[in-house]
């Protein structure tokens, strides 16, 4: 194994589902600009938009996450393309 080769400041950082909410602290070296406190201890905050708890493959439930509406774009675009056409 390569020396001198992994980070050295990891920490504990809280890392938040936000499709379904759940929080989840382990060590990180990730850069955050939020903060959360939990059982006041205030740990640095990483969104993410999913998660072992929301995900399809672990939950078993099929699940559309769309947290930026690119469905919904798709379909206006296509739209404006199919009147377009006169279809």
């Amino acid at each position: 194994m390569k020396k001198e080769i992994h980070p050295k400041n990891y920490r504990l950082v809280a890392f938040k589902d936000m499709s379904n909410e759940h929080v989840f602290i382990t060590k990180s070296t990730v850069n955050t600009k939020e903060t959360i406190k939990i059982d006041d201890v205030e740990y640095p905050l990483f969104k993410v938009e999913i998660s072992n708890t929301s995900h399809p493959f672990y939950t078993g439930k099929m699940k559309l996450v769309d947290t930026a509406g690119r469905v919904d774009k798709f379909m206006s675009k296509y739209k404006k393309h199919l009147d377009k056409k006169g279809n």
